[in-house]
């Protein structure tokens, strides 16, 4: 019974740790000085809950013992002071395996929003359908070589929703949700030029690409033979993320532009549609730029914006967007078993990791990603996505 309560401490606090480097990285702080907080904390999560708890719970009785069998005022003060600090400990240890338990809960038992009506999937193998494995001699190489690695196995999904206030002429209208591929040498060119043939198979009314393109700048040569190729009817639209603020972004948005992608970081561009206005929006806060205005206009045409983090959901509601695709938290890359997924760089930690959130009047999709800095993915495939909306429910 001491090893379970013991273990409940030690992951308790290991929950703490991990709290806290999720809400960092959700912070507008740069990679040079993030990646030496992450090392702490992630050192943290291995070694304070074993030298804390082991060390201070298993020998706590054997200590307190010796120091009142001391006839010594300073040994009562010893064990009144090292009691308290064990309580906090112990009630420190407790909130985080609370913690630890509402997020695994709220992530395999919260169901699928009632405005999602529809979902079909498969999963294509990349290194398959390719016949090579895409792999170079990039950085963290050495992780695509653990076992049951899903970098290569991408999930084509089609969701269909039915929204409040989509105008019934744009039934069907959809689009192509694409996110954080991460351009930096490991993963080689092939794999995402053979994902973005995948996505334009999908044949949507636009495409849209929400931030973290490139870790290397190098590699925008990669930008005509990949994004460079979609094409849809109502165009192809993106904002950049975090990964590409540690960068120059102008080269960037330059290259994008150049192919014909629109940058809405922001601002916002009416595109009108079967005679009906949709008001389409981005932002890259809090690293780069300012909000997009949407104005006032009641009633308002239907709104949808281009987010790189979820964090921006609260913003979204107070300014009645309808649909909000988002990226960034790469659906954790790592889902345990019972557990779920552990590390995402948000201010809400995992509860926006990855998928379907109906928070009225805010539809908001998340995006697992397509790639990452680290090539590692359990039981979190990689993802394109194409949305499907329809102005009322399907029976």
């Amino acid at each position: 019974m001491q090893w379970v309560w013991w273990f409940i401490l030690a992951a308790g606090c290991s929950e703490w740790m991990v709290t806290l480097t999720n809400r960092i990285h959700g912070l507008p702080v740069r990679e040079r000085s993030l990646k030496h907080v992450r090392h702490l904390l992630e050192l943290g999560v291995i070694i304070v809950p074993w030298l804390v708890f082991l060390g201070l719970l298993i020998h706590s009785q054997e200590l307190m013992t010796a120091l009142l069998s001391e006839d010594d005022p300073r040994s009562t003060w010893w064990v009144l002071n090292f009691t308290g600090l064990q309580g906090w400990i112990t009630g420190f240890g407790l909130t985080g395996f609370m913690g630890l338990i509402v997020s695994s809960w709220r992530y395999h038992f919260c169901s699928v929003p009632a405005t999602q009506v529809l979902h079909h999937r498969t999963t294509v193998d990349v290194s398959e359908k390719r016949g090579d494995v895409p792999i170079a001699t990039g950085p963290y190489h050495w992780m695509t070589r653990f076992p049951f690695n899903e970098i290569f196995q991408v999930e084509v999904a089609e969701k269909h929703f039915h929204l409040r206030r989509l105008p019934h002429e744009w039934a069907g209208l959809s689009i192509v949700h694409l996110s954080d591929m991460h351009f930096i040498g490991t993963i080689e060119q092939g794999y995402f030029e053979t994902v973005c043939e995948l996505a334009q198979e999908l044949q949507p009314d636009m495409f849209v690409f929400t931030g973290d393109l490139l870790d290397n700048p190098e590699l925008t040569t990669w930008l005509p033979s990949t994004l460079g190729r979609l094409k849809a009817p109502l165009g192809c639209w993106y904002i950049l993320g975090n990964h590409d603020w540690n960068l120059d972004v102008s080269p960037i948005r330059a290259a994008m532009n150049q192919l014909g992608w629109n940058d809405i970081a922001g601002r916002t561009q009416t595109i009108v549609y079967r005679e009906k206005e949709l008001l389409v929006g981005g932002t890259e806060r809090p690293w780069m730029g300012d909000h997009p205005e949407f104005g006032d206009e009641n009633p308002a045409p239907f709104r949808l914006l281009l987010s790189h983090t979820p964090d921006n959901l609260a913003w979204a509601r107070q300014h009645r967007i309808d649909l909000m695709l988002a990226g960034h938290n790469h659906g954790g890359q790592v889902v345990l078993p019972l557990i779920g997924p552990v590390y995402s760089p948000s201010l809400h930690g995992v509860r926006y990791a990855g998928g379907v959130f109906d928070v009225a009047p805010t539809l908001l999709h998340v995006s697992r990603g397509l790639s990452g800095r680290y090539p590692l993915r359990w039981r979190c495939r990689p993802e394109v996505t194409k949305l499907v909306l329809h102005s009322e429910k399907m029976r």
